[in-house]
């Protein structure tokens, strides 16, 4: 038992942990939203949006973490970072053959998956035949 309750609190600790990074890029994002969208070449009011949507995603991914199976957390981190790779390789592919929207791209996914993110954790809806297709999580 208790190898499963230790089990228990490390998956709770990395899940606190993935909401806490959310809200630190968030807050990076508001805070240096100009400096930032100099670098990345996208206009300010994207990074304010993206930080934004971050601090609300990382928020609710944290208060959420006792109110949801490990599980579909995992499916759901898996999913939103697997996402988070492929737009920033696409955003740099784009950026080193000279595409002007390299970093819009890297900055777009920032504003729509952490909202997508926290919707799905918030309705309980599930997915796929691992997670039940038509049961609540």
């Amino acid at each position: 038992m208790t190898q499963t309750m230790e089990s228990t609190r490390i998956r709770t600790a990395g899940i606190i942990a993935d909401g806490a990074f959310k809200v630190l890029l968030g807050v990076g994002a508001l805070g240096g939203a100009s400096t930032l969208g100099r670098l990345l070449g996208v206009p300010v009011w994207m990074l304010v949006v993206a930080g934004g949507a971050l601090v609300i995603g990382g928020g609710v991914e944290i208060r959420y973490v006792t109110r949801r199976p490990a599980r579909r957390y995992t499916a759901l981190m898996v999913a939103y970072d697997s996402g988070w790779v492929l737009a920033a390789s696409a955003g740099l592919l784009l950026a080193w053959q000279g595409a002007g929207f390299g970093g819009e791209v890297w900055v777009g996914y920032q504003m729509f998956a952490p909202i997508a993110f926290a919707v799905l954790l918030i309705s309980g809806i599930t997915f796929g035949s691992r997670l039940g297709a038509s049961r609540r999580a």
